[in-house]
């Protein structure tokens, strides 16, 4: 029989309502449309991650797939519920029927249900990080621990050390060796907390964020029937940002899966930067080895830098020694090459920052996008105090601004009863940092100095004799006689204030040797005044209490320079990115240099803060030379290694030498006017104008 072969009717309306060709490009469309088995996506920097997964979400609905049967994790509840709200407006409400969220936010649905096959009741109370400190607090005192004659750490840092042995699942005695090594001594005791702590929260049916994850995968893993169970009802299992997860999260989805494979990971290997977190870079790596028949997918359009910066980070990561290999490319065309600058120091470095932000939003850059990163809190120290003398309003995320630091605070409390024995609220906070003096104690301390006008003798009235503090007192009064009997001006005497000031913070802070860093930049601010009353009224221009920490587009200035750590700056995005402090022994950082896999996340690190930058960006390496606070010289001036490998450098960037210009309308201080105006006739005009009453 012979067969007639008819055409396709392409009046056939097809069975999808999208047109995922033309909304995807091509490494997109393959990324989700691929709908069976295990789905390892690396989505480059700026490549659309999040418009692969919700374009994904939507093409499983329209083959049919039931949407309650797709799970989405995500980081943040913001996150997922954005997703589902845009799967929603390009395809239908069906979209929103998926399940997802945090992981913490699925595991507390499930555990709702299951609680009691381990131990727990179903109606278990989620306790907050301030709840567990609390917890943990009273564990301390009722062991006595709080008053020992040896300081025991806060129970802030021992929810910390507690917490982040359960996310790496390391040992309580390797965390305090390589993050507490202070605490050594304390070691056994914090173990016996944590013991505590766990049987308290057991007894009390309470679950902290941690425990909502391990006891996740404790009932996957102990129940058979249950993981199958919850295995066969979430057939599609959607993970975003998997170079995040920690060894428990991937180990938890991963058993989700289990019975089908069908699991899909989003993520980029070269922006794995959170260990510090317990976010373990072998998850994502290892993704293949898990599930040996993943395919993996790669996307490399840009849709957010410049060829130039991305010839650049290119090469930068190129030089990981472990990576899934990926060349970044855009069709967003600019001549301007990154641009590297070797400022002669930081104060250098922060006047041209200033200046070269002020040029910009001259043409029409708004602060808000232009950022300035860098590797840890404190080497932004000197450009804010630069910000604040130009007037320029910022905002600072990843730590306090360096003028509202405690310690900073502490500091400027003891130069400032130096400026003005009469200054209440700076005796106030210095008597406190006195160990036994509380606000009581202190308000009666300033009542002998200021109102009974006894002035610093106030410190050792015969009234304060034989109590334990008094020796203390002793201490700062001598300290106090030395700085106002020199006839030099009190800002000069800044490295006896810091002896002084040595032991306070080594027993008032838990983190005091990065705290000691903020106090080197301190030292050396100082260090360019000769006028104490001049150094505190910059200090004070922008007051500690007008924190700009949590601002946001209600705060006073709506338009705000934006100021990060790398660590914070992660998904965001600028017209234009400086980044600052690139020298080896800042980035990467001094700790890192032990370990091969800690150099290599700090070049993610870098790579990171450059792939932030849309139109320009500045790439500074000042030199820096010595360290006031130790007492030591050290020298930090050889440019970040990850810049001098790049054998291509030199073609990939722009070169900018920093100069003074010369005015020569300046002679001998004096500003000479071209234009002699006559006052009488100014002074008329005015008055006419203004209607000047006689």
């Amino acid at each position: 029989m012979k067969k007639f072969i008819l055409n396709t009717d392409k009046r056939t309306k097809s069975k999808f309502s999208i047109d995922y060709h033309s909304e995807l490009n091509q490494q997109q469309f393959n990324a989700a449309t691929s709908i069976d088995g295990p789905q390892l996506i690396i989505a480059g920097a700026g490549t659309g991650k999040t418009r692969t997964l919700v374009y994904r979400v939507a093409y499983l609905v329209e083959n049919g797939v039931k949407p309650e049967s797709i799970l989405l994790m995500t980081f943040t509840r913001k996150s997922s519920q954005e997703m589902m709200k845009r799967a929603s407006s390009i395809l239908d409400e069906r979209c929103n029927r998926v399940a997802g969220g945090t992981f913490h936010s699925f595991s507390n649905f499930i555990l709702r249900n299951y609680a009691d096959l381990i131990g727990y009741s179903n109606n278990f109370t989620v306790i907050d990080r301030s709840d567990s400190e609390s917890l943990i607090g009273y564990i301390i005192s009722s062991m006595g621990l709080n008053k020992k004659e040896r300081r025991f750490p806060k129970k802030r840092t021992v929810l910390n050390i507690i917490s982040k042995s359960v996310n790496t699942t390391n040992s309580i005695d390797e965390i305090v060796k390589s993050e507490y090594p202070q605490f050594s001594d304390e070691k056994s005791e914090i173990i016996k907390i944590e013991k505590q702590y766990s049987a308290g929260k057991k007894n009390r049916n309470l679950m902290d964020y941690d425990d909502l994850l391990v006891n996740m995968v404790t009932l996957l893993t102990r129940n058979e029937t249950i993981r199958r169970k919850l295995s066969n009802t979430y057939r599609y299992v959607m993970i975003d940002e998997f170079q995040d997860t920690n060894h428990i999260q991937a180990l938890y989805a991963s058993l989700i899966a289990s019975e089908h494979e069908n699991i899909m990971v989003v993520g980029d290997d070269a922006q794995s930067i959170y260990s510090f977190r317990g976010a373990n870079f072998r998850n994502i790596m290892d993704f293949p080895k898990i599930f040996p028949k993943a395919e993996v997918h790669t996307i490399e359009e840009n849709y957010r830098s410049t060829q130039p910066i991305l010839d650049l980070t290119n090469q930068v990561i190129n030089s990981a020694k472990e990576k899934y290999q990926k060349e970044l490319f855009t069709s967003i065309v600019s001549k301007e090459k990154p641009v590297f600058i070797v400022p002669k120091d930081k104060f250098e470095q922060a006047r041209f920052i200033c200046q070269k932000v002020l040029e910009l939003r001259d043409e029409g850059i708004e602060l808000k996008n232009i950022g300035v990163l860098f590797r840890s809190g404190f080497h932004s120290n000197e450009l804010e105090i630069e910000l604040n003398e130009q007037n320029i309003p910022f905002v600072k995320f990843g730590g306090l601004k360096f003028i509202e630091a405690a310690h900073i605070k502490d500091i400027l409390s003891i130069l400032r009863v130096t400026h003005n024995q009469s200054d209440a609220i700076a005796w106030i906070r210095l008597l406190q940092l006195i160990k036994g003096v509380g606000a009581k104690t202190a308000d009666y301390i300033v009542n002998e100095i200021i109102v009974n006008d006894q002035g610093i003798k106030g410190l050792v009235s015969d009234s304060l004799r034989g109590k334990k503090y008094y020796s203390d007192l002793k201490i700062l009064y001598r300290l106090l006689e030395e700085i106002l009997n020199t006839d030099d001006e009190p800002i000069r005497l800044f490295p006896r204030i810091l002896e002084f000031y040595s032991p306070i913070i080594k027993q008032k802070y838990d983190d005091a040797k990065k705290r000691e860093l903020d106090l080197q930049s301190l030292a050396e601010i100082c260090n360019r005044y000769s006028s104490t009353e001049k150094f505190l009224t910059d200090m004070s221009l922008d007051p500690p209490e007008a924190s700009q920490v949590k601002s946001g587009p209600t705060d006073g200035e709506k338009e705000k320079l934006v100021l990060s750590t790398i660590h914070s700056a992660k998904g965001l995005e600028w017209h234009t990115v400086f980044i600052i402090q690139l020298l080896d022994g800042y980035l990467p950082s001094s700790y890192s240099m032990e370990s091969l896999e800690s150099i290599e996340e700090e070049r993610r690190l870098f790579y990171v803060a450059c792939t932030r930058a849309k139109k320009n960006l500045f790439l500074l390496s000042p030199n820096l030379s010595f360290n006031r606070f130790s007492n030591e010289t050290i020298t930090f001036s050889e440019p970040s290694r990850f810049i001098t490998e790049l054998k291509s450098f030199d073609a990939l960037t722009e070169r900018w030498e920093l100069s003074f210009k010369r005015d020569d309308k300046i002679i001998e201080g004096e500003i000479l006017s071209s234009n002699e105006n006559n006052s009488e006739e100014t002074l008329n005009r005015i008055e006419k104008y203004f209607k000047v009453p006689k």
